[in-house]
């Protein structure tokens, strides 16, 4: 009796081991659905984000840009948001540069004054802004590295259009950001102060708003405010999951040098990381500047150029250890006549 006893015990211990041995076998092939499943979502969203471009009739012109890469581990690239086109040109209303560095995973951020006044390759001086209408990303290309002594190795162009539909890809009931005044003036919607949550369209007049003492410093911050708050967006969990969707329709409507693969080991690269925080930098740095009156620009800032420059490769290598230190603090008297161009 009790050996019988020990024989079905035994072979209830066997079976027991069979059937987790069984459940076992069957984990690789979940993950391997799983995985398909993933690939087949991603894939159909990014399309769905293209195909939106495609019906409101997309077309990129190709551009010149005759760069090489710097082979240093880092990316560094033009970050253009193209103005509305106005008697046949087209002025960039943002001028940035970016910087990923692979090895470090860390993204910066530099916002370029709009109304400085520099050295432009084979024109007379203008704002930078107006460089992108004379010669393209090009031409932009050579300006940078003639001024500031670095060499950009890609461009992503985005106009408005590109914008306000990437953000309603993110969030189609907006991103939350704490708009510090109520704003209306010379934009297309009317803004109150407070925290909430704007659409593509209502987040990018918070972000050009610059009908105030601050001008063009202030719609610099708010630029900087308004990716924070993007990126912040893209990190949740909604945010994620809508990403393909977002960067499918980011790529449809954005004219850029960057391939797909690259832009997708970049954006991975980035969200794997530990730390999701985006130094920034504006130019010109605190004490660096002021304005002046010209006879063809109007009244443009004028730059020490040696001090920005020497600036902004101590940002770029991580030799800077503060730099919201460097924000510039402007003279909001003398900006007057700049803020309200």
């Amino acid at each position: 009796m009790e050996n019988e006893y020990k024989r079905v015990n035994r072979n209830d211990t066997v079976t027991r081991k069979k059937f987790k041995l069984k459940k076992r076998a069957y984990i690789p092939l979940i993950l391997l659905i799983l995985l398909i499943g993933a690939v087949i979502y991603i894939f159909a969203s990014y399309q769905s984000g293209l195909n939106t471009a495609k019906e409101d009739g997309v077309e990129h012109e190709e551009m010149i840009f005759n760069s090489t890469d710097n082979n240093d581990g880092r990316k560094l690239f033009l970050l253009l948001g193209a103005d509305r086109e106005e008697d046949g040109a087209t002025r960039t209303d943002v001028v940035m540069l970016g910087q990923y560095d692979y090895m470090q995973k860390d993204l910066k951020l530099v916002s370029i004054m709009r109304d400085i006044y520099m050295d432009i390759p084979g024109y007379q001086n203008y704002k930078i802004n107006s460089v992108f209408s004379l010669g393209g990303v090009e031409l932009l290309r050579q300006t940078i590295a003639e001024n500031f002594g670095v060499q950009v190795e890609d461009y992503i162009v985005v106009d408005y259009q590109a914008f306000e539909s990437v953000v309603d890809a993110i969030n189609e009931d907006g991103i939350t950001i704490d708009v510090e005044k109520d704003m209306s003036e010379k934009i297309t919607t009317e803004l109150f102060a407070g925290e909430q949550q704007l659409n593509g369209e209502d987040l990018l007049e918070y972000a050009r708003f610059r009908q105030d003492a601050e001008g063009d410093f202030g719609r610099v911050r708010r630029q900087q405010q308004v990716i924070s708050a993007i990126k912040d967006e893209v990190l949740t969990v909604g945010g994620i999951f809508n990403l393909p969707h977002a960067m499918g329709t980011g790529m449809g409507y954005v004219n850029t040098s960057m391939g797909n693969a690259e832009l997708y080991r970049m954006a991975a690269s980035f969200l794997v990381r530990g730390d999701k925080d985006i130094d920034s930098l504006t130019l010109p740095v605190d004490g660096s500047y002021q304005f002046m009156d010209t006879y063809h620009a109007g009244n443009v800032i004028d730059m020490d150029f040696e001090r920005n420059r020497e600036v902004l490769h101590q940002f770029l290598n991580d030799e800077l250890d503060e730099p919201e230190a460097h924000a510039p603090e402007e003279n909001l008297e003398e900006n007057d006549e700049i803020s309200h161009e």
